[in-house]
């Protein structure tokens, strides 16, 4: 980590996180990534969560120092990787585990999303309205550690090469300007 003292800390889901993980862990200025479970207090693990028995999410906790990227930086990149006009889905993952959602762990967090969220419905980037919900950040549950890395350790694993891998090269192409 960065001898920076001011760095933030925001919670994102976007469908299954073993895809978000590897995109932001590539970004210049992200310090650390883990993935797990937030919307709900209760203890969470991924059995639980996967079956949709509690109002978790699955998502990556994004520790990031501001004065190499921004907020609004890191909010591009995440409404560019998922598709946050889908409700309780991502693709083949269905339930409201896999819910477009920002945790914002402030005011300042939940302003800037929804200042980013009207700028790209204005762009007309997406043929639907972006329903992805913006919720005070309340808690969060690592997760099991063979989910943490996962893409890293299982490349050619089948969902690895079929759904993650297109994802992180659309990525790398899109924000090469912004890679470690």
């Amino acid at each position: 980590m960065s001898k920076n003292k001011n760095l933030e800390i925001t919670t994102l889901g976007g469908g299954c996180f073993w895809c978000l993980e590897p995109i932001f862990d590539e970004l210049r200025g992200v310090e650390k990534v883990v993935v797990g479970y937030s919307g709900d207090d209760t203890n969470a693990n991924y059995q639980a969560v996967s079956a949709g028995l509690t109002r978790h999410a699955e998502v990556a906790q994004i520790t990031f120092d501001p004065d190499v990227i921004s907020l609004e930086k890191l909010l591009r990149v995440f409404f560019t990787i998922h598709d946050p006009t889908t409700l309780n889905r991502q693709g083949a993952d269905v339930g409201p585990q896999y819910r477009s959602v920002v945790f914002h762990h402030s005011e300042q967090q939940k302003a800037v999303t929804e200042r980013i969220i009207r700028e790209i419905e204005s762009e007309k980037i997406w043929d639907n309205a972006i329903v992805t919900e913006i919720a005070p950040f309340t808690s969060f549950f690592e997760a099991e550690e063979y989910h943490q890395k996962y893409y890293e350790k299982n490349p050619n694993q089948g969902y690895c090469r079929v759904v993650i891998a297109p994802k992180v090269a659309k990525f790398r192409q899109k924000y090469a300007e912004r890679l470690k």
